[in-house]
């Protein structure tokens, strides 16, 4: 009779090894199979800007014309969190991206240039220091001016990468000046 049970044993371990085996085989063929339609779809993946962006048709000018038109200088944006398209002359800007909890709002630029920018306005906080909830106070504001530097190309568009932020009376912070990076 013992040798009956360990026959039996024997042929159902055997039954299952070979299942495992076939269950293996079988997954890896159809991960194989697919895997020429996860690398076409790569290349049918959507490209960056960059990426996307072709070189600029060539303009002729005719030769006997006298006076050369003027290209109007692109003035460098904003861009909201380092995303999305540059907005010129924003009247808000996140300054704390981690949380959105410092806005600089209600700005008005006494000067917008490509070489830098300044203006100003508030500075609203919704969150305390250590990033909690102000316990759904309204934001506290502080006044500031606000100077815009560092114009470069980012992602093939011309943006501002610092703003400056110099408190004109009360801080949130306790420093009178602060620094952000905003590309």
């Amino acid at each position: 009779m013992a040798e009956r049970a360990v026959s039996r044993r024997a042929r159902v371990s055997t039954v299952l090894a070979v299942f495992a085996a076939v269950t293996v085989l079988a997954l890896a063929g159809v991960w194989l199979c697919q895997a020429q339609d996860r690398s076409g779809s790569v290349s049918d993946a959507p490209k960056t800007a960059a990426a996307q962006k072709s070189p600029q048709p060539i303009r002729e000018v005719p030769r006997d014309t006298e006076a050369e038109e003027a290209k109007p200088q692109e003035l460098p944006g904003v861009r909201e969190c380092g995303l999305g398209a540059p907005v010129v002359e924003p009247q808000i800007i996140t300054l704390n991206c981690a949380n959105t909890g410092v806005v600089a709002s209600g700005i008005k630029w006494s000067h917008y240039g490509a070489d830098g920018a300044e203006g100003q306005g508030v500075v609203q906080v919704s969150v305390a220091a250590n990033g909690a909830a102000a316990n759904g106070a309204a934001p506290a504001t502080y006044p500031a001016r606000f100077r815009l530097y560092g114009a470069k190309n980012v992602d093939g568009l011309l943006a501002f990468t610092g703003i400056d932020v110099d408190y004109t009376g009360a801080t949130p912070m306790g420093e009178s000046k602060e620094t952000y990076s905003i590309a």
